[in-house]
């Protein structure tokens, strides 16, 4: 069993560890290579795990290192309950949970509930016959009578979301690759499996689970064409872009297997699930998967994931679709992800970008919610252009060049400027570094005080020092302009972020009386230049 580590809270109540949590994603393939085959490995996360837990943060989650033939790096599962031998064993698992257990790091993991690998035994015996035991436990379909796809349905990486299968003369459903057929999450015995998957793992000792794509999990039976979506002027790059995705996905069956789920968990202590939820409906379902204490503990979306820019007014939005009114769930942000480009390629021309790696690093820590940092994010690693030869994306390799690729997030991390390998373990890894990223190295960060690393450390150790801030209130959130006034308030203690978004000074209004915790990037007295900050105390 796991402790809940509570901590301190209004009226002397307890709060669950992940409340206000800082949480570090590490992806295995490029974050540590300790077998010297060119890919990241379990055993490198465990020799590598001190530097995580000297960032201050509260937890680690571990991008999926599961059985599978890779054609989406994990994300196809082939095996729910053994590890990839190129990630290592179950045995290297239980090393990695000891360690960070015994550094104070909590243990989360991916559960991939939506599809599976088409490897997968449970789909390798439903797609034998149309009588077999497992029959009816993926999405399977009859073709139209002149024999399409039995519904317009368009999968995310490109075409249809449906392929033939001659073996039973019938389509199967895919919302990714088609090798990820898509679980028939509408059958209680396939609900019962992947609740003994959760148990498998629970029973190992983690401390929750990312679920991915889980608004996925269910589909309309009546399989319904999706509707075609407005006009837009952003570019569509896939046939899915051209639909609202109504009928293949967000079926609002989906919270009952969620409370399941939430009720395998509670017989364990201190376990935190959070749920990745994209889509056209993305925060009516995140707070349909969070309500209560009856499903979900929190949920997050892509309102930064990918976006543009990084705007005062989208932080407001973001925030106040969650006001922390009884019932409402608890929310998690990130700003970087294995799925979404570096937000420093992303928000800002690159001669800006030393200044706006410290100040979006205040700003999550501002946030209220859980806030997640995905790995390289607290050394400033920019987007890496991978030429397509070297491209293993399946997704940037369809849709090229249109699709800036997900590969360019998900490079090795450098570690030690000096080695070959920039202390990565090997020195042909999967991806390339990148040159530009290789000079941001933990060995040189680690020597500069001013650093980004150094910055990343105390801005989270101002966080978990400051109620307010771990597990507060949003007291206000205004704009003006480029200027963001966050204030945040818990157990008598009021904070106020003060943010320039833009490269114009701004001045501020008298503040006597206010005390400084913070100021970044030359904020001064009444002034904040470009990408500048301020917290202040009343």
């Amino acid at each position: 069993m796991n402790t809940m580590n509570p901590i301190a809270s209004p009226g002397n109540e307890t709060l669950p560890w992940w409340k206000g949590a800082a949480i570090y994603q590490i992806y295995p393939r490029s974050f540590m290579d300790q077998n010297g085959d060119g890919i990241g490995d379990l055993a490198g996360i465990t020799a590598r795990l001190d530097h995580v837990a000297r960032l201050g943060v509260d937890a680690i989650w571990i991008s999926p290192f599961f059985t599978s033939p890779m054609k989406d790096f994990g994300y196809d599962v082939a095996d729910y309950r053994d590890v990839d031998p190129i990630f290592g064993t179950l045995a290297d698992f239980d090393a990695l949970v000891a360690r960070a257990h015994g550094l104070g790091l909590k243990v989360l993991i991916d559960q991939v509930y939506s599809h599976t690998s088409d490897e997968h035994p449970w789909f390798v015996e439903s797609r034998s016959s149309r009588s077999n035991a497992k029959e009816d436990w993926y999405v399977w379909a009859d073709p139209k009578p002149d024999g399409s796809p039995p519904s317009n349905w368009q999968s995310v990486f490109g075409g249809p979301a449906w392929t033939w299968d001659a073996r039973r003369g019938q389509y199967y459903l895919h919302n990714f690759l088609s090798s990820q057929p898509q679980i028939n999450g509408h059958n209680p015995d396939v609900q019962d499996a992947l609740l003994d998957v959760a148990r498998f793992w629970l029973d190992r000792g983690v401390d929750g689970f990312r679920i991915d794509a889980l608004n996925f999990l269910m589909h309309d039976p009546a399989l319904t064409d999706n509707p075609p979506a407005p006009a837009t002027d952003r570019p569509r790059s896939r046939p899915f872009d051209f639909q609202i995705k109504r009928h293949n996905m967000s079926h609002p069956a989906i919270p009952g297997f969620i409370e399941q789920l939430r009720a395998l968990t509670d017989r364990y202590d201190g376990i935190f699930t959070v749920a990745e939820v994209g889509g056209d409906e993305a925060e009516e379902e995140m707070k349909a998967f969070t309500q209560g204490e009856t499903h979900l503990n929190s949920a997050y979306g892509f309102n930064f994931l990918y976006a543009d820019q990084l705007r005062p007014q989208t932080v407001c939005a973001a925030l106040a679709e969650w006001p922390g009114e009884p019932g409402i769930g608890w929310p998690s942000w990130a700003f970087e992800n294995h799925d979404a480009p570096r937000a420093l390629s992303r928000w800002c021309a690159p001669e800006r970008r030393d200044a706006f790696a410290r100040f979006k690093m205040l700003l999550l820590a501002c946030l209220r919610g859980n806030v997640i940092i995905y790995q390289g994010e607290e050394l400033g690693l920019n987007q890496v252009d991978i030429p397509f030869e070297q491209l293993h994306d399946p997704e940037a390799i369809a849709n090229w060049p249109l699709t800036l690729s997900r590969d360019g997030a998900r490079t090795p991390m450098p570690w030690d400027a000096e080695a070959m390998d920039a202390g990565f373990g090997s020195q042909s890894p999967w991806l390339p570094m990148g040159e530009e990223n290789r000079d941001k190295a933990v060995s040189l960060q680690e020597m500069d005080e001013a650093s980004l690393l150094h910055h990343t450390r105390r801005m989270l150790a101002l966080r978990a020092a400051h109620p307010a801030l771990r597990y507060g209130q949003v007291a206000a959130c205004r704009t003006d302009g480029d200027l963001l006034i966050l204030e945040r308030e818990a157990e008598g203690e009021r904070l106020t972020l003060y943010a320039n978004f833009g490269e114009r000074d701004i001045m501020l209004d008298n503040r006597q009386g206010s005390r400084i915790l913070v100021a970044i990037n030359g904020a001064r007295g009444e002034c904040l230049p470009a990408y500048a900050a301020m917290l202040v105390s009343a």
